[in-house]
């Protein structure tokens, strides 16, 4: 089994929680001496640092969200002087106020040491050939998978996004073993394949995949037309971004939270407390090793659950959460069913016949839901066994129509799977 830190990876319980015991403590003394936010959030809720002494006593802490990023644009957050900040990456939201997180040298070497973890963790040695997908920008893909891959070793081909003829000419030319991107361009390799009769890319037997949440059907269809084993790497631009909040190892038993960096809770989203491990609900974290700008008890939107807190069959120690069922703000009321787009997207696959390819139109008025699901499908599929099967996977029949291959809208990147219309 590949480790890059095996003695940290595969510590007992008692060992990661004394360890996260003395982060945090450190950290919430240091973001309340560094940090106006912090300092005042913790006042207003009658803290201070010497009342934090475990784990135990982090429900003390308010939360914070992406909201407080946004209103304390563009450093508020920072505990740091700008002069020592090297690199940025951002992500934007609907206020059109992007999210940002700031990163000391401290903070880059710690990113590159999750996501080399991450790396070894799939299989992927000093020397091998890894192909970065994701753009090169403030987004934060490429340049987290970059930042791994040479902490780790890695022979890096950095193409960035799109034109996907060279993406898999240069696969071939010079024996790619890995390859990270969102789920959804893999989809757009899979076709760029299938159009010019290439039946397989013969080094290619790893695939990385952020920043899109996918289901266990859209990961078996990827497995078996690339002939690669597929990751789900999990991480945040508030959190450091791709992978710093750890990935699913080959025994594909959920995603393990890379614990001595970082405390991961699930709570109620209505209520706020704390869950039941095995109940479903909304992640929460807090960074333990972050220097510009940590995380005290960050709110993500994201439901899943704790699986485990035992050790893995890979030999690490680390929690694992489910792998995201979606966002809490994504979840559709449709007919009285409560769905999440990824549970219709594994419902759709399922389906013999039914192509990769789809888009989920959400249509609201007067706070009532409906949705119309567009599929591309091989001939002979009809509408009516896509409308059976969801209503018997789903409990409700949207509307929607079946399309001939490669006629639904797609780009180079990410998709837009779920459109919302307000009528």
């Amino acid at each position: 089994m590949n480790f890059f830190q095996k003695e940290l990876e595969t510590l007992s319980r008692d060992a990661l929680t004394a360890i996260q015991n003395e982060r945090l403590k450190k950290t919430i003394a240091y973001v309340y001496a560094n940090n106006q936010v912090y300092r005042q959030k913790m006042q207003e809720k009658g803290i201070v640092p010497e009342d934090i002494r475990s784990l135990d006593d982090l429900k003390q802490l308010p939360f914070i969200t992406k909201e407080d990023f946004r209103n304390h644009y563009p450093l508020g957050m920072c505990c740091v002087e700008k002069s020592s900040l090297r690199e940025i990456h951002m992500s934007s939201g609907s206020t059109g106020i992007p999210v940002v997180n700031a990163y000391t040298d401290h903070d880059r070497k710690q990113w590159a040491e999750c996501m080399a973890r991450c790396y070894a963790m799939a299989g992927l040695e000093p020397g091998d050939t890894i192909q970065i997908t994701p753009s090169f920008g403030l987004f934060n893909g490429g340049f987290g998978f970059f930042h791994g891959a040479a902490h780790h070793g890695l022979f890096v081909i950095p193409t960035g996004a799109g034109n996907t003829p060279r993406q898999v000419r240069l696969m071939n030319d010079f024996g790619v073993k890995a390859f990270g991107a969102v789920v959804s361009y893999a989809l757009r390799i899979i076709e760029y394949m299938e159009e010019n009769a290439i039946e397989t890319i013969p080094s290619l037997k790893i695939g990385i995949f952020g920043a899109e949440i996918f289901s266990d059907s859209m990961r078996q269809k990827i497995e078996a037309a690339l002939g690669i084993e597929t990751f789900d790497i999990f991480g945040m631009t508030e959190t450091g971004g791709v992978g710093t909040t750890g990935m699913d190892c080959p025994d594909h038993s959920g995603i393990h939270v890379w614990e001595d960096h970082y405390i991961v809770e699930v709570v109620d989203p209505e209520t706020g407390e704390l869950v039941e491990d095995g109940q479903e609900g909304e992640l929460v974290f807090t960074s333990l090793t972050r220097e510009a700008i940590p995380v005290i008890r960050l709110r993500t939107s994201d439901a899943s659950r704790i699986l485990s807190r035992e050790q893995c069959a890979c030999g690490r120690i680390h929690t694992r959460i489910d792998r995201i069922k979606g966002r809490l703000d994504d979840m559709l009321i449709i007919k009285g069913v409560n769905v999440y787009p990824k549970e219709i997207e594994h419902a759709l696959l399922e389906i013999p016949g039914v192509r990769n390819h789809y888009q989920i139109i959400v249509e609201e008025e007067d706070g009532i839901q409906d949705v119309t699901v567009h599929v591309e499908v091989e001939p002979g599929v009809t509408g009516f066994t896509v409308e059976k099967h969801l209503k018997e996977a789903l409990g409700f029949s949207p509307k929607g129509d079946v399309f001939p291959p490669n006629t639904l809208p797609r780009n180079e990147g990410k998709q837009q799977r779920v459109v919302f219309k307000k009528k």
